[in-house]
């Protein structure tokens, strides 16, 4: 078996390796710019386009270069590279003169460059056999043949890639976040969207030898997705984007040279692009359930703990309301708060626990100090009735949006409230709405 080492000095590993980690990094980066300006199918669009260059790069290599056969993957990637620009100078006729839809251009510029390079691919599988299974590498990716010449290669276009986002970070910011103010200073924003199309379809053309036609969206979109979740900051984003990305490319390397070892059999070989593209999607995954802010675990965590204490509150305005040192038995507040028997009960033992809630003789009531949490409850609730009303809302609304906002205050909030209310400006008349004949 290999060690993690052996992948960055031996000589058979070392290209896949290092080549793969440059090829995602300049494929996250230009992800990010992908996402966030809502133009995740232009990628897809892009790397399909690009087949048919592929296959007209074979044909123009028979004909007048079939001397050159050290440079056969260049001419590739050169018609590659024609054919994507082509399909985006198509995408944006089509947008502009033709008032056509995004999707429907995309799906018109994907499927006609796709079916015409499968169309032209058919005829070479027979004319010329060896040409089209090298071709058909180009559709799932085949890192795994790569030299040191690819490791310049994706390097150069990385730190090309990472010149453009450090150098241009304050107009990419404005161009895709607040283009018509970029616009009404002086920047240039139809220049600064031609250097990111040069480099998106740059980094489409480079990135079809790693993972493939069929699935580099991936490869530009998840690390961009997962990065998303775990930041707001775009500098952030595009940093955790580059780790992810080169992440899923060591992962993807080192589980498909493993797999062979792991299964002891020769004949059991996963291939590293689509292995790439499954670390990069599992990542995403990881953040869509477990990021900080985010995370949909997380969230629903929070969203619980948030309701646990809106019904610690609200059983603590219900002891509160009645007269002092007298309680309920717990069959009564279940019946006030419209709730189980049982899940009252847990509660009462919880603010039991708090010291704010005492049982004597079967009957629940207030502690000293679980009366002046109530009073504070009591109190925030007054105070958004007081800021509801004078902001004009309907009568008939304050006491449902203040049993709302009471939970969700903060002290620092609470005392910007207090202030705003004692302001001289504020009406001292304004009363705490009535609900049911009782101020609560």
């Amino acid at each position: 078996m290999y060690s993690w080492t052996d992948f960055f000095t031996d000589p058979l590993l070392r290209a896949p390796m290092i080549g793969s980690i440059f090829m995602c990094i300049t494929a996250s980066i230009v992800g990010v710019i992908v996402l966030i300006r809502k133009r995740a199918l232009v990628g897809e669009a892009l790397s399909h386009a690009a087949y048919p260059g592929i296959v007209v790069g074979a044909w123009v290599f028979g004909a007048f270069f079939s001397f050159l056969q050290e440079w056969f993957s260049s001419f590739l990637l050169l018609g590659a590279f024609v054919f994507s620009m082509l399909g985006l100078l198509l995408l944006h006729f089509l947008q502009k003169r033709f008032r056509i839809k995004s999707d429907a251009a995309l799906c018109f510029v994907l499927s006609s460059f796709f079916g015409i390079g499968v169309l032209l691919s058919s005829h070479l599988q027979y004319s010329h056999p060896l040409w089209y299974r090298q071709i058909q590498a180009f559709l799932y990716g085949q890192p795994a043949t790569m030299t040191d010449i690819h490791i310049w290669m994706y390097g150069v276009l990385a730190l090309g890639v990472l010149c453009f986002v450090t150098l241009l970070y304050r107009s990419i910011q404005l161009v895709n976040f607040d283009a018509l103010f970029a616009s009404s200073i002086g920047l240039s924003v139809r220049w600064v969207e031609s250097v990111f199309f040069f480099l998106l379809v740059l980094a489409v053309t480079i990135a079809i030898r790693g993972v493939g036609v069929v699935l580099l969206s991936g490869m530009l979109i998840a690390p961009a997705l997962a990065a998303r979740q775990l930041t707001n900051k775009l500098s952030w984003m595009f940093f955790f984007s580059a780790l992810i990305g080169a992440c899923s490319a060591f992962l993807g390397n080192y589980f498909s040279a493993q797999a062979s070892f792991w299964s002891q059999s020769t004949r059991f070989v996963l291939p590293i692009g689509p292995l790439i593209i499954l670390c990069s999607a599992g990542f995403c995954l990881l953040s869509l359930f477990f990021a900080p802010q985010k995370g949909l675990l997380l969230r629903y965590l929070r969203k619980k703990r948030f309701s646990k204490v809106c019904e610690e509150e609200n059983l603590l305005k219900i002891l509160w309301k009645l007269p002092e040192k007298e309680g309920k038995t717990c069959i009564d507040l279940s019946r006030s708060r419209q709730r189980s028997y049982i899940s009252t009960w847990v509660l009462l033992n919880r603010l039991s626990g708090s010291g704010w809630v005492e049982k004597v003789s079967k009957q629940y009531l207030l502690s000293k100090d679980g009366r002046v949490k109530a009073s504070q409850i009591v109190r925030l609730h007054r105070l958004w009735e007081v800021y509801l009303v004078h902001l004009g809302q309907s009568k008939e609304k304050v006491h449902a949006s203040a049993e709302e906002m009471e939970h969700v205050i903060t002290p620092e909030l609470e005392e910007s409230l207090s202030e705003y209310l004692n302001h001289p400006r504020v009406d001292p008349h304004l009363q705490p709405i009535p609900h049911n004949n009782k101020i609560i």
